[in-house]
């Protein structure tokens, strides 16, 4: 499928993009590290959605005056995708609340991680997207390897729901611990300070390897999925990219709703399981857009409202501080 973008329209998506990350930038800059508040991040929050919706009605207006036949379909096919990639990235947020914790991040200190995470993302994920397409384009039949990919990811993700992650397990910690010199002890910002003379690596620096990481992990996932939606490379990175932008003002918002939503893994477990039943079937049966984003919102809706009704079970404390005080 080829993209209904022109060179005007990447154009204007970029420079929007820019504009967008600078403000962002300009903002941090100004307020300089702080612990954000609720308030603040909710407002962050409606102002990326906001934007991502006036982003969307401007695509929907311009197709609709060139007298593109499919703009309402393409408008609920970028709508469908940010909504995914908006339900993913919030998993991606819990995990991202699980390693500041166990490293005992300073608040302030988080900003400046997840504004490079952010940066990090749209890079990575605009590669993957155009090769994705590129490899779609090409073979088709690779869209039966992606729906398959989504549908054992789903069922591991089912299967894995509500069991405690074990970051000392984790192979990239672990290979970061026995090959590089670290200090226990946070310097600023700071990625690295000289300890009698040699230069170690603080926590922060592998605090980002290790949400660097993550978002590898959920991009693999996130990726094949809205290429279910569409294979317009332009919607496909659009609806990314927007859905990434609010990623540090939604991770403030959530930190402390972790505990509330304690199901929502399982709801989106059963949306990459859906993804995957629709690519598997896309030659058969080709499910509205409409009808794939009904059973999205209505997937991540019943598994928000069922955590709100059942309370999940005592946890142990949080690690907080084990990272720092280990020898």
């Amino acid at each position: 499928m080829l993209s209904i973008a022109t060179p005007t329209m990447w154009a204007v998506f970029i420079v929007f993009v820019i504009i967008a990350l600078a403000v962002d930038l300009l903002v941090l800059k100004a307020n300089g590290p702080h612990k954000v508040s609720t308030r603040e991040a909710l407002l962050w929050s409606l102002a990326w959605i906001a934007l991502a919706a006036a982003f969307n009605a401007g695509l929907w207006w311009y197709l609709k005056e060139s007298g593109n036949p499919d703009a309402n379909r393409i408008g609920l096919e970028f709508l469908t995708g940010y909504l995914v990639e908006k339900a993913l990235a919030v998993d991606n947020i819990f995990v991202f609340l699980m390693i500041f914790s166990y490293f005992a991040v300073p608040a302030p200190s988080q900003q400046r991680v997840l504004i490079y995470g952010v940066l990090g993302a749209i890079v990575l994920r605009a590669v993957m997207i155009f090769v994705g397409a590129a490899l779609i384009q090409k073979f088709h039949w690779i869209l039966y390897l992606f729906g398959l990919f989504l549908l054992v990811t789903g069922g591991k993700m089912l299967w894995a729901a509500g069991q405690e992650p074990d970051l000392e397990k984790n192979p990239v910690l672990r290979w970061i611990t026995n090959h590089l010199p670290l200090t226990r002890q946070y310097a600023g910002e700071a990625f690295t300070l000289r300890e009698d003379g040699i230069r170690k690596y603080t926590p922060l620096f592998v605090v980002m390897v290790m949400v660097a990481f993550t978002d590898v992990i959920f991009a693999v996932d996130s990726i094949p999925a809205i290429f279910a939606i569409t294979t317009d490379p332009f919607i496909v990175l659009t609806s990314n990219v927007f859905a990434v932008l609010g990623l540090r003002a939604l991770y403030f918002l959530l930190a402390g709703m972790a505990e509330k939503f304690h199901l929502l893994a399982y709801g989106l477990a059963l949306v990459l399981m859906f993804i995957g039943v629709k690519m598997l079937i896309v030659d058969f049966y080709k499910i509205p857009v409409g009808v794939s984003l009904g059973v999205v919102a209505a997937l991540i809706a019943s598994a928000m409202a069922f955590s709100l009704v059942f309370k999940p079970k005592p946890r142990k404390a949080a690690v907080g501080e084990e990272y720092l005080l280990k020898d």
